[in-house]
């Protein structure tokens, strides 16, 4: 029995997001060539890029697996804000790297988000975040549009360790 909290498992892998979600999609250039790739996709994959973004990382595996069970939390004392996720599909390709995971109970929100390095032919190394979700918590509710905004907020700051993890390798 599934502990996902919404129908639409895998929306991020194949798309197109469904209806009835707020949808996020950023993507920003993190390095250049085939070393910068593996770099990124081993840090996405291996929790180092939340992990360097500030978040807090509980995983059942050190590598995204499907089926893998995540607790991310972010914040400070009691601002902290902690989603229990579970990963839903992988991709471990010659030119595409990452993962999704979906909300668990318990999660503020119920969606799915991934998070794919991909190497473009012209050797640019593409980072995307990828995300469909709508409140479920009463204070994701309360929050309304501020939400999506933090959620746009999360996905630069993403973005930018992922580049700051390429740069200095």
């Amino acid at each position: 029995m599934s502990t996902l909290t919404y129908p639409e498992v895998g929306a991020t892998r194949l798309g197109p997001l469904p209806d009835g979600y707020h949808h996020l999609h950023h993507r920003v250039a993190v390095g250049r060539g085939r070393a910068d790739f593996e770099t990124a996709g081993a840090a996405v994959t291996a929790w180092r890029m939340h992990r360097t973004s500030g978040a807090r990382v509980q995983a059942s595996t050190v590598r995204a697996e499907a089926g893998t069970s995540v607790r991310v939390s972010i914040g400070v004392g009691p601002f902290r804000f902690t989603a229990p996720c579970e990963v839903v599909w992988t991709a471990y390709e010659k030119e595409r790297i990452g993962f999704a995971y979906g909300t668990r109970r318990h999660h503020p929100e119920c969606g799915e988000e991934c998070f794919v390095v991909d190497l473009a032919d012209d050797g640019t190394v593409w980072f995307t975040v990828l995300a469909f979700s709508r409140p479920v918590g009463w204070y994701a509710r309360l929050a309304g549009p501020l939400v999506p905004m933090a959620q746009r907020m999360y996905a630069r700051r993403l973005g930018t360790a992922l580049h700051r993890i390429v740069s200095a390798s």
